[in-house]
């Protein structure tokens, strides 16, 4: 499915124990349709759903459903805090082009 690095699980321990309410989520990582290139990338606290692949390392887990899964198939994610980026941010073998924002991208073939 997905690589998660250990920057990425990392954060979203910090995240989930941050946020009282957020204890028992997961990060849904997701592709939708929009930005300048197609399709972007969306990640939000949120609990699992049925039908979700579910990554899990160290204690956390990642959801990504069935609709995104094709287009995250051996993709990375990481969290980076430096000066020109900060926050999760995805390396997708399938992504044939990004835009300058890095959250939009368009598949190498439709899935």
């Amino acid at each position: 499915m997905i690589t998660v690095t250990d920057n990425a699980v990392r954060q979203l321990r910090v995240l989930l124990k941050e946020k009282v309410e957020a204890a028992h989520k997961g990060l849904r990582v997701q592709i939708v349709k929009g930005g300048c290139s197609g399709l972007n990338y969306e990640m939000a606290l949120d609990d699992k759903k049925s039908g979700d692949a579910v990554v899990e390392r160290d204690g956390v887990e990642f959801y990504i459903d069935n609709e995104s899964a094709s287009y995250l198939r051996g993709a990375t994610l990481d969290f980076r805090d430096g000066l020109t980026a900060v926050g999760f941010q995805i390396v997708n073998p399938n992504a044939a082009r990004t835009c300058g924002c890095g959250s939009s991208f368009e598949a190498t073939k439709p899935a």
